[in-house]
């Protein structure tokens, strides 16, 4: 790829979206086995010298955020705790200028211990995944009994002041479709913000279904039967849920119903995988390398020009809906959410 000169401040595309929001999944391990994302043996990981180093993820992260105009960094996996250098990251990136807001998304197990370090060190908040509350549903989801670790997780992050807590939420048709209100009103208990997301084709087996799939809509409609939702009046901007007030608020829940209603042309998404690649999109079968540029010498202007370059690709939309849609061959696993 030819790295065009960079332009300070700009990671835009060719639709003119600007990309301010930058994932970065720190592995592709993961201490669960949920059935959507994987098979019960786990999947082949990335190597050791195949995976950014913490200097590395660092650096490519302060070139994004200084020269690139990137405001927020969302750390992912796998499952970004299981990353031995997950605290020092977060400190490191705190002390950037300018200093981009820090969040993680996190199946929660062992949240409860790491949250006050992670807190002291940067982090700003977390979003945990949860998809019952039911002990034998969730051992059967997860093929691990670990309900009570993700509970407490969430109790430790919110007591450390990573608020606001989010629980991500997938429902799945004859698994766990009738618990959209009981995991709502749970959230409303605790003050968490429920976010309610629909199933992708992401997952290793391909053996995602759209026919089967449980809808925006369906889960709107069954959260209406408990509560009275009224659409947020706050301006959505680029985020991925679409939000409502709950009984008159000011409790919000969200919907992420990237099938049904993609937002893709508010997109202000880019992604780094563990093993230094660029993804414009989750659903991309492109990438562009910047971990050999990086290893061959390359300095901070190459490396965004590259970044540049590879954002200008871009597509309009995912194209779920387009006959010619090939589901990546990368899982969530490996891409990060």
């Amino acid at each position: 790829m030819s790295a065009a000169p960079p332009t300070v401040g700009v990671l835009v595309d060719r639709y003119g979206r600007v990309a301010r929001d930058l994932r970065v999944s720190l592995t592709d391990k993961c201490n669960l086995r949920c059935t959507y994302c994987m098979p019960a043996e786990g999947l082949p990981w990335l190597a050791g010298p195949q995976l950014l180093s913490d200097d590395e993820i660092v650096r490519l992260i302060r070139v994004a955020v200084q020269q690139l105009g990137v405001t927020e960094v969302r750390f992912t996996g796998g499952e970004p705790l299981i990353r031995p250098g997950l605290v020092g990251i977060v400190a490191a990136v705190a002390a950037l200028e300018p200093r981009p807001r820090i969040s993680l998304t996190t199946n929660g197990i062992g949240l409860d211990r790491l949250a006050p370090t992670l807190r002291a060190a940067g982090l700003d908040r977390v979003n945990v995944s949860l998809d019952t509350l039911d002990r034998e549903r969730f051992t059967r989801l997860t093929r691990r009994d670990r309900l009570d670790d993700v509970l407490a997780g969430l109790a430790g992050a919110a007591n450390a002041g990573l608020t606001p807590v989010k629980v991500n939420s997938v429902l799945m048709r004859g698994v766990n479709d009738d618990e959209a209100p009981a995991l709502l009103r749970f959230a409303l208990d605790h003050g968490y913000e429920q976010r309610f997301i629909e199933q992708m084709p992401l997952d290793a087996q391909h053996g995602w279904d759209r026919t089967t799939m449980v809808t925006a809509d369906e889960i709107l409609a069954a959260l209406k039967q408990e509560f009275t939702l009224v659409a947020d009046p706050a301006e959505r901007g680029a985020a991925p849920a679409e939000t409502w007030l709950v009984d008159g608020g000011p409790a919000r829940v969200g919907v992420i119903a990237s099938v049904t209603r993609p937002f893709c042309g508010d997109c202000d998404r880019t992604r780094l995988t563990a093993d230094g690649q660029i993804r414009n999109c989750l659903f991309a079968t492109e990438e562009s390398d910047l971990r050999g540029a990086l290893r061959a010498g390359a300095d901070d202007a190459e490396l965004a020009g590259r970044w540049q370059a590879a954002t200008r690709g871009k597509r309009a939309g995912h194209g779920i809906d387009d006959p010619t849609f090939l589901q990546p061959a990368r899982p969530m696993s490996a891409i990060g959410g």
